[in-house]
């Protein structure tokens, strides 16, 4: 999977809002076309692709390997949000690797559920981002990545 367009300051802001906050909504497409949406905690790693652990049987996982397109809103109390479009997958080898690690050191209770093999690790790669600061009046929103959306 190719990376994401983030870089510098998006990749910061990203980054941190992520960290920040720890959970978000993810919304696949089920098998009809219909959006389906989980509450999920999430990580990320130093690249700024969204992690998030999921159970192999799981109709998120069974979405995300039909099509692999992905939407999914980091939110939280303190008026900051997060939108992403993206494409996810489940990655192998160094890259899933690389990815538990980022899930594990934003997680550590959940790190025993990445060693049961039921369990995947969902790695999104972001094609596209906004930021709004809903705390100020107008509020301040800026399109972090654009152009190659999900």
């Amino acid at each position: 999977m190719t990376s994401s367009g983030l870089s510098g300051g998006a990749l910061e802001r990203v980054v941190a809002q992520v960290r920040a906050v720890g959970d978000g909504v993810v919304s696949s497409l089920g098998p009809g076309g219909a959006p389906q949406a989980a509450f999920l905690t999430l990580a990320v790693t130093e690249r700024g692709e969204l992690v998030f652990d999921a159970r192999e049987g799981s109709r998120k996982v069974a979405n995300l390997r039909r099509d692999p397109r992905v939407a999914v809103v980091v939110g939280g109390p303190g008026g900051t949000t997060l939108q992403v479009e993206g494409v996810a997958d489940v990655p192998e080898g160094a890259d899933r690797e690389r990815c538990a690690e980022a899930y594990r050191s934003a997680f550590p209770h959940f790190a025993a559920s990445l060693d049961d093999p039921g369990i995947v690790v969902v790695r999104v790669v972001v094609r596209w981002a906004r930021w709004g600061d809903h705390r100020t009046s107008p509020p301040v929103v800026v399109e972090l990545v654009g152009g190659g959306r999900a």
